[in-house]
């Protein structure tokens, strides 16, 4: 086997770039880091633009779609991106007004039962032969209210003194709203001279790669987009629809926090595997602050909601449409959520199920086309 000189310097020079990577690893992830950072409105704008593309799709099949009036035609893109942008916002808005009024009045449920609680712990260790009277009567003769109220201002104010919270506070809200508003505008951008960007991405692949190579990136991206797609429509269509029958549930029931927990399991529902148990759990805590009969019977009734969930409306609403069994979507999640918290979790599933779609079309010579 003959080996030219070319694929020797190609050899070597890929072993030393991987061996600068590993020496000087801290200063290159430090570069990664402030590059992201700096990248973050960008970022976080193609993602704000992917997502609301969907929508902008959709509105576009019902805008006069079969119409030849040149001012319809030319007012597609700009009313059906607003339609997308004002329902976004609805949604939004319809999930803070549900989730924060009952989220401060158990917020406020809790720290009115914490003295009670204490008090109750209290009771019980004085009922264990290993604790001394010393310590029981101790602890009693704490103002438990007086001591909440104490680290509530602890939290509240910092450790540091009140003027650099309130900078720090005004910092990052001021810093986070500039961001949000750059991503905003670039997504907006985006979805402006969205066929045009096509147009010149294709062009510019297709000048700088070979045919074969160009088909090949095209397909690939083909199948990315497609699982992305399927993903998100699917998984947020099933969480609304979990969500709406969880809220109702719990109202027939008479349970407390029905619209707020509703909307959690529905937020977590997006979540594959681990979401229906951060919904419980949380859930169940809430509830737990009310009544502790009214948390088993939550629980018990999200179990049944679950089944009838995972064996009716699931298969009906996603079904197989990932085209990725079940033990890979648990690796693609923990392993996901291994790396990047629930971002991983979000974004590992439809990964993963691309790579598994290549590896299958490729395994099964499925021709390659290009979308």
């Amino acid at each position: 086997m003959n080996i030219s000189l070319k694929s020797c310097l190609k050899i070597a020079g890929c072993i030393f770039g991987l061996y600068l990577a590993i020496h000087y690893w801290p200063a290159i992830s430090g570069l990664l880091g402030a590059f992201l950072g700096a990248a973050a409105p960008l970022l976080i704008g193609c993602a704000l633009a992917y997502v609301l593309n969907l929508l902008m799709s959709f509105y576009e099949k019902y805008y006069f779609p079969h119409t030849t009036r040149a001012g319809l035609i030319k007012s597609r893109r700009v009313v059906c991106m607003l339609a997308a942008v004002f329902s976004l916002l609805a949604i939004v808005t319809l999930i803070v007004w549900l989730v924060l009024p009952q989220l401060v009045d158990c917020v406020e449920l809790l720290i009115s039962q914490l003295p009670d609680a204490i008090r109750a712990g209290i009771l019980y260790l004085d009922s264990l032969p290993f604790f001394s009277e010393d310590l029981i009567e101790t602890l009693n003769g704490i103002d438990w209210n007086s001591k909440i109220g104490d680290i509530a201002n602890v939290v509240t104010s910092g450790v540091g003194s009140v003027m650099n919270v309130v900078i720090a506070t005004v910092s990052s809200v001021f810093s986070a709203l500039i961001t949000g508003f750059m991503a905003v505008i670039f997504a907006i951008y985006l979805l402006m001279g969205r066929d045009k960007l096509q147009a010149q991405s294709k062009r510019l692949l297709r000048h700088y790669l070979k045919p074969a190579l160009y088909e090949k990136a095209m397909y690939v991206l083909g199948v990315l987009n497609n699982c992305f797609h399927r993903y998100i429509t699917g998984q947020c269509l099933e969480a609304v629809i979990l969500g709406t029958l969880c809220a109702l549930g719990m109202m027939i029931l008479r349970l407390p926090y029905a619209t707020m927990i509703g909307a959690l399991v529905a937020f977590t529902a997006l979540i594959p595997v681990a979401g229906a148990y951060i919904g419980a759990a949380v859930g169940a805590f809430m509830i737990l602050m009310v009544s502790p009969v009214k948390a088993l019977i939550f629980l018990i009734f999200l179990v049944i909601l679950q089944q009838l969930e995972g064996n009716l409306i699931y298969p009906k609403v996603v079904g197989s449409s990932m085209g990725l069994p079940g033990i890979w979507v648990l690796a693609a999640v923990v392993i996901g959520g291994g790396v990047l918290g629930v971002l991983g979790m979000l974004l590992g599933v439809p990964l993963a199920a691309t790579v598994y779609t290549l590896i299958r079309n490729d395994m099964n010579n499925t021709p390659k086309v290009a979308e």
